[in-house]
């Protein structure tokens, strides 16, 4: 949403279940479908687990520790993350200029903000785009764990974040591209959930729960996005 990371997640998914399935003999190939279902927006693990289970596939869950060769759910998301930290680390990422000019915006107001991700790499990511500092409060993937607060479509999250800024859910605002983010949204009883459509379509956030969907948040700060 502030930055086109779901892209770069998307390849690094995409190139290490294509592996694994040719590997498990699957004949039934990954697809972006799967990314969106399963993994867009949920914790790392849950999201190995809802692919593997779609397929038919049982390993042990294993721990977060495991290295990334081992045959576990953690093992598989561990090598996930490797794919998607080697991505990152060649090409880099640049925030939306839309989403900077409303953020931009909010910060002159004195609106306080934060950032709730689902990814163990969100301040590695927001501190490559420059935009770590505009959040006082990150509840990423591992303080989830560290907080054990349930992944999304649960609100756990967002409550907690809401909470670290001070704020009542029914008196802020939530912006996701995520249907399990928009569906935490509401579960969390947020005053308004605006969706973002980076491809996942209007009508699925809208169904997910978003009360509006817009395809950029520079339409938002007005101007071209």
């Amino acid at each position: 949403m502030l930055t086109p990371t779901a892209d770069v997640h998307m390849h690094a998914w995409r190139a290490m279940f294509t592996e694994l399935f040719a590997a498990k003999g699957v004949t039934a190939p990954y697809t972006d479908d799967d990314y969106f279902q399963y993994l867009d927006g949920k914790k790392r693990y849950d999201g190995v687990a809802g692919v593997l289970a779609s397929r038919g596939i049982e390993v042990p869950w294993g721990t977060p520790t495991d290295p990334s060769s081992a045959d576990t759910v953690c093992g598989i998301g561990n090598r996930k993350n490797d794919v998607f930290s080697r991505i990152l680390e060649e090409e880099g990422v640049a925030p939306y200029p839309g989403s900077v000019r409303l953020l931009d915006q909010l910060q002159a107001k004195g609106v306080p903000m934060g950032v709730v991700s689902s990814s163990a790499n969100a301040e590695r990511v927001l501190v490559g785009a420059h935009l770590r500092d505009r959040f006082p409060v990150l509840v990423d993937g591992i303080v989830a764990t560290r907080e054990h607060l349930a992944s999304k479509p649960a609100g756990d999250m967002f409550v907690y974040g809401a909470r670290l800024l001070g704020s009542d859910p029914a008196h802020t605002i939530v912006f996701e591209d995520a249907i399990a983010g928009v569906a935490a949204g509401r579960a969390g009883g947020f005053a308004l959930v605006i969706g973002v459509d980076r491809g996942v379509g209007e009508q699925a956030l809208l169904d997910a729960g978003a009360h509006v969907v817009i395809e950029d948040l520079g339409v938002l700060a007005g101007g071209d996005r």
